[in-house]
């Protein structure tokens, strides 16, 4: 039972003791005693003054008389108006320690065979470019999110939609038809998703001339956009995917395969996976079948023109088209047909959607629709909505080719940290090997950290250089506190097996230091219920700190008392687990040496 749990239980039965009532969990607040104040934990009185009949202060000193007197963890108390501060007493921080210490996963729950079935989608790339900084920043904080809610009990299934067929892949067929010359990744040296990119970029370009060539034949933009050849080629190549044609089906997969085969690559080197991989082609038809489905129940209309509808005005919204008047599918639709399939493969107890702000309308529509046609998760699925990550210069378009590659930008974080460590000469002592490995964990642990400490509900502001700053609240920062910790237990020898003796003592800042250790628990849960990344970047930054000014202010390995030495030793052991397990949450290794 934690320090919280125990006062609580006091602080619930001093209630009934001294004035009758029985009061719930809830009512005991507890919080961080504030700096300016002796104490460790400050119980709010305030609630229980309807029962007590007495004043703030007079309240509160009955209470802590009642539980110095009952309660082994608190040592003394002090009043302050309606607040009781309590200072916890050594004993009960060194088993703290002591639990902490034997508790490999302190702070974070095991999932069991009936613990609720959690599935995250993230990713979803379109099969025509590759994945660029904006994809960065969905897959992080999708993988990030799947370590959290399985940190807090759940089991988790993490998808990925991949958006293979539409015009925007046939642009990319259609260019590589025209200007290609059979180009394949072998034959140009580059990775399949970015041969394809290159080509709907040329795609655009060409485009783009051929309406300026009809605008400058008196054809208004609006037309020429619609009359330009290229964009008629492109539609009706469309048509023939959709009609199964077999040449360019085949064509469609051949490309698609080499896409497939550059976006692993990239997932590789980003440290994300995928439990399932759905795609679109697939689940279209479904949708549409569902939507028919739906139409058949009353729960939609069908429109004059052939087009169906979902009326939504009820709900405070407009109407929703779902199929269009040729019987083609919207997007609206795909996601309907690609639930039913998830619903058929797993009993998902909650669906999390990792996408852009710009779609928090569709996700508002789509749970309305998933609940209608009664997927049981429809009402309370999650749109985990993000805003958009901007560079120093600018907005990023894939069209006009100015995206910010996730490649090249994972290349240049890795050189940068390689360079960087080069400079201060840190790594003087590994081999060639080592250098580039802690170049590589350093580099992506850079890059990660930074994207991930923002609250993922703002826009934000990619700085690569100030992300790879060894001081601060950065990534290296943290990762070179672990390596530094991770030293001092070699250079003890004993470090890894040091003893605490729980009949010891402790000072100010180790006590600081053990109840930031403490909220390691609370800060994964809060994580959890808030599906936030930046909460548990914000708790390894402060045990950084807090570990830090202790060090700055006490020795570890030259203490030359011994029960001391052991005990900072331990203090040091779980600093560095407890970093090592978190930044594990945002998808961050941290190495044993920098």
């Amino acid at each position: 039972m934690s320090i919280e749990q125990q006062i609580q239980s006091a602080a619930i039965a001093a209630v009934k003791a001294l004035y009758g009532q029985d009061v719930p969990e809830k009512m005991v607040q507890l919080q961080k005693t504030r700096s300016e104040f002796e104490g460790n934990l400050t119980l709010v009185v305030f609630p229980f003054l309807k029962m007590s009949k007495k004043a703030p202060e007079q309240t509160a000193q009955e209470l802590g008389d009642y539980l110095t007197a009952n309660c082994t963890a608190i040592s003394k108390y002090n009043v302050v108006k309606g607040f009781l501060n309590l200072s916890i007493a050594p004993a009960a921080w060194l088993q703290l320690l002591q639990a902490i210490d034997q508790d490999e996963h302190y702070g974070e729950q095991q999932a069991t065979d009936n613990s609720p079935l959690v599935m995250i989608e993230y990713s979803s790339p379109n099969t025509n470019k590759p994945l660029h900084l904006g994809h960065v920043r969905n897959n992080l904080l999708g993988w990030s999110l799947a370590q959290i809610m399985q940190a807090n009990g759940n089991r988790v299934v993490k998808t990925n939609i991949v958006n293979d067929r539409g015009i925007h892949i046939c642009k990319s067929m259609l260019a590589w038809l025209k200007w290609g010359n059979g180009e394949t990744p072998e034959s140009s040296g580059k990775k399949g998703d970015h041969l394809i990119g290159d080509y709907y970029v040329a795609f655009d370009k060409h485009y783009r001339d051929e309406v300026k060539q009809l605008m400058s034949e008196g054809m208004d933009e609006e037309t020429a956009k619609q009359e330009a050849p290229l964009i008629k080629e492109a539609h009706e190549m469309l048509v023939r995917w959709e009609q199964n044609d077999p040449e360019v089906r085949a064509l469609w997969e051949k490309m698609n395969a080499w896409v497939y085969d550059g976006f692993d690559e990239t997932y590789q080197k980003m440290g994300v996976s995928f439990d399932k991989i759905y795609y679109e082609s697939q689940t279209y038809l479904k949708g549409k079948a569902k939507v028919e489905e739906g139409l058949a129940k009353g729960l939609f209309e069908r429109h004059d023109d052939g087009s169906v509808w979902a009326d939504l005005t009820n709900e405070g919204l407009d109407q929703k088209l779902l199929l269009r008047s040729d019987g083609t599918s919207v997007y609206m639709t795909q996601d309907i047909g690609t639930a039913e399939m998830r619903f058929k493969d797993y009993p998902i107890d909650k669906m999390i959607y990792v996408v852009g702000n710009e779609q928090n309308y569709h996700f508002q529509v789509l749970s309305i629709l998933l609940d209608r046609l009664g997927f049981k998760w429809g009402k309370e699925l999650v749109h985990f909505s993000y805003g958009m990550v901007e560079l120093p210069n600018g907005k990023m378009k894939s069209r006009e080719g100015t995206v910010v590659d996730a490649d090249d930008l994972m290349e240049l974080m890795v050189s940068d940290a390689r360079r960087v460590s080069d400079e201060a000469g840190k790594n003087a002592d590994l081999t060639e090997d080592e250098k580039q490995q802690i170049a590589r964990i350093v580099g992506m642990g850079a890059l990660k950290y930074f994207i991930l400490k923002v609250d993922a509900r703002k826009n934000m502001l990619f700085n690569p250089e100030e992300s790879i700053d060894f001081n601060g609240n950065t990534g290296p920062f943290i990762q070179y506190t672990h390596a530094r910790i991770r030293s001092i237990l070699r250079k003890a020898e004993c470090g890894q097996d040091a003893v605490l003796n729980t009949q010891g003592t402790l000072n100010d800042k180790e006590i600081e230091l053990i109840q930031k250790m403490s909220e390691y628990g609370a800060a994964v849960e809060q994580a959890g219920k808030d599906y936030s990344p930046s909460g548990i970047a914000n708790y390894c930054y402060e045990l950084t700190k807090v570990f830090n000014q202790f060090y700055h202010d006490y020795s570890i390995l030259n203490e030359e008392d011994a029960q001391k030495r052991q005990t900072r030793l331990v203090i040091a052991r779980n600093v560095a687990k407890l970093l090592r397990n978190g930044m594990a949450l945002l998808g961050i290794e941290v190495p044993e040496r920098m």
